[in-house]
């Protein structure tokens, strides 16, 4: 009897031990410019089948080194299924991914952010148009391109799900009482108050007006030519200008988000990952902000940029911040307060600004494309129009509006009709399947979406005019490089604008707008980070703070070398939450941090920039040539 108790005790060891025997993670560290690791299903876990079709989700746990996103693939055996995922740096989580988005595109979302990533407790998914069947799945691999500073990527425990397991495991917290990655450090993070009211109190005594030669509007005193009260356009010698409303000749240079708050940080369900919460209550003491309902702190979003500017300011801390940023804006060479910035600041008439107008519909249309044949649309439009634009046509500082941002639909036309006839009846779906009724071929499915844009764009152009004859319109900041077809029918615009994420913008892109509109451009978006700090590069990277600034110079001094383009807008003011907005984007992309100090070589960078942007852009002397260092 004793030996078989010791029998069964050993057994029951055994098998404890090998219950428990944790499984060694798969490791990749990438090199070089692109690096992919591939590893069969079996290898990865010998139960999974090869038929994922029945399932809900690809669950398993991760650890990066890194914020660079990487790409997931899937391979089947009638071709490659791709995501991009963006994880959280330094903790392990578990992620579990929708397999639907291996199978189908996203069309749910009204703008190019909305409807091309998702976002998830420890990562961010991108969605790609490598999508298809997943039943004869026989491999996984992971891929990074151009990796900095060679990081590594563990996976383990993968397996098939029908629910989403999805958590952070740590070690946590992640953020401390600044908004700051706990996980990382960098030369000048804050361990203390202290350490902040030193680095504000530094950068107080350093900030006064730059030396720029400039008028009151921020254009260029080199040149003066006829004088309107408001901003126009004007080509001369054959490059297009702004002309401020005293008839100086303006190039706009600014940022996007210019705001006292970042964007949300989402907290629900995530609460033990911060060490502290900021306090809704002192916040807030200031009052509410005029036309910025986000300004309320809540448990389910929380801004810490907003408590470090309360700390920084004191319970008067919105107005001294507003204050504060036009010292900044006349130190740093920026001269217009550009797309997504708080309304307040630019109506206090204290520097150039752009409005971005809303109310077509566009948010609640299909892929972003509102029913512009609903019987109420006109009024809508106009309505809409006169809100907004009424009170602003007698400002000066209004440089002038935008009317959209970056649609869905454009070389996604097709998907765009789709969606329309498998959804509800609608006047659109009405009018669509009237158009083809007799003849149903792709190419007049696409020359009834492009008819559909048309008449959306008339319809608003018509109504801006309408009520406001003083401002220019800069078009609806296409994202990237749109189709011909949308491009000819971009009519009524004074500016023709788009977003352009690189480090060049392309002459081909330019010359090709331009020939088929004669408009200038304005460069609504760029941008370029550094992964780091919890914090991943963008669309854009660098490998330092450094060569960011490099990036920025050589960025905007060769779009201004071109004829065509009269501005270029930086995205953003301040860098994202560590832990996502609320679509999972968490980019080091600011011109200040999240404690509010500022990044002095992007800072320097601007300073230089603009004060060559005159002889530039005028042709006088030619663009820096340093290209800024990526990998």
């Amino acid at each position: 009897m004793k030996n078989l108790f010791l029998f069964l005790k050993i057994i029951f060891l055994l098998l404890f031990a090998a219950c428990n025997e944790k499984k060694e993670p798969f490791i990749v560290k990438f090199e070089g410019e692109i690096k992919e690791q591939k590893w069969s299903i079996k290898e990865l876990n010998p139960d999974l089948p090869s038929d994922w079709s029945g399932y809900r989700y690809l669950t398993f746990e991760l650890k990066s080194s890194t914020t660079q996103r990487f790409d997931l693939r899937l391979y089947d055996t009638s071709g490659i299924r791709r995501l991009t995922i963006q994880p959280f740096q330094g903790p392990w989580i578990r992620a579990s991914i929708p397999l639907v988005n291996f199978q189908t595109r996203n069309t749910k979302g009204m703008d190019l952010a909305a409807i091309g990533k998702t976002a998830r407790p420890g990562y961010w998914i991108g969605f790609t148009s490598a999508v298809g069947p997943i039943s004869k799945i026989d491999s996984l691999g992971v891929s990074m391109r151009f990796p900095i500073g060679s990081p590594a990527l563990e996976i383990r425990n993968v397996q098939l799900t029908m629910n989403a397991l999805d958590t952070i495991f740590g070690p946590v917290p992640l953020v401390d009482e600044f908004g700051q990655w706990i996980l990382a450090d960098w030369p000048g993070k804050a361990k203390s108050l202290d350490d902040l009211q030193k680095a504000w109190s530094e950068e107080d005594k350093s900030l006064k007006p730059g030396n720029f030669n400039i008028s009151k509007y921020g254009g260029f005193l080199e040149i003066r030519v006829k004088a309107t009260g408001f901003f126009r356009v004007e080509q001369i010698n054959g490059k297009w200008w702004f002309v401020d409303p005293e008839g100086y000749l303006f190039f706009s240079t600014g940022s996007t988000g210019i705001g006292p708050r970042s964007e949300f940080s989402r907290v629900r369900g995530r609460e033990y990952i911060f060490k502290a919460m900021p306090p809704s209550e002192e916040v807030n003491a200031a009052g509410p902000i005029p036309n910025q309902s986000a300004v309320t702190i809540s448990r389910s979003n929380s801004s810490f940029f907003s408590w470090n500017l309360y700390r920084r300011f004191g319970k008067d801390w919105y107005q001294k911040w507003m204050d504060y940023t036009v010292r900044r804006m006349d130190n740093w060479g920026l001269n217009t307060i550009a797309n997504w910035s708080d309304p307040t600041l630019g109506g206090s008439h204290r520097k150039a600004y752009v409005a971005t107008l809303r109310g077509w519909g566009i948010e609640t249309g299909q892929m972003g494309m509102p029913d512009v044949y609903d019987p109420g649309y006109e009024e809508l439009v106009n309505k809409a129009a006169d809100q907004q634009c009424t009170p602003r046509k007698d400002d000066p500082l209004l440089l002038g509006y935008f009317i959209g941002n970056e649609p869905a639909w454009p070389n996604r036309e097709l998907e765009l009709v789709n969606v329309i006839l498998k959804g509800e009846k609608t006047p659109m779906q009405i009018e669509l399947k009237k158009y083809l009724k007799k003849v149903d071929t792709p190419e007049l499915r696409k020359a009834f979406i492009y008819r559909t844009y048309a008449k959306f764009i008339s319809t608003v152009n018509a109504a801006v005019k309408k009520h406001d004859q003083n401002h220019l319109n800069l078009g609806l900041r296409f994202g990237g490089s749109a189709p011909d077809e949308i491009i000819r029918a971009s009519k009524g615009f004074d500016v023709f604008s788009f977003n352009n994420y690189g480090y060049v913008v392309n002459p081909n892109t330019i010359k090709r707008i331009s020939d088929l509109t004669g408009l200038p451009m304005i460069i609504g978006e760029f941008h370029f980070g550094v992964p780091g700090r919890g914090l991943a590069p963008g669309l854009a990277q660098t490998v330092n703070q450094e060569e960011r600034g490099v990036a920025y110079s050589y960025y905007v001094e060769n779009a201004a070398a071109n004829p065509a383009i009269i501005g270029t807008h930086w995205f953003q003011w301040i860098d994202q939450p560590s832990t996502g907005r609320n679509d999972g984007e968490n980019y080091n992309i600011g011109f200040v941090d999240v404690t509010d100090q500022p990044y002095n070589e992007l800072v320097n960078a601007a300073k230089q920039t603009f004060k060559r942007l005159f002889a530039v852009h005028s042709g006088k002397e030619v663009p820096v040539s340093r290209k800024a260092l990526t990998q």
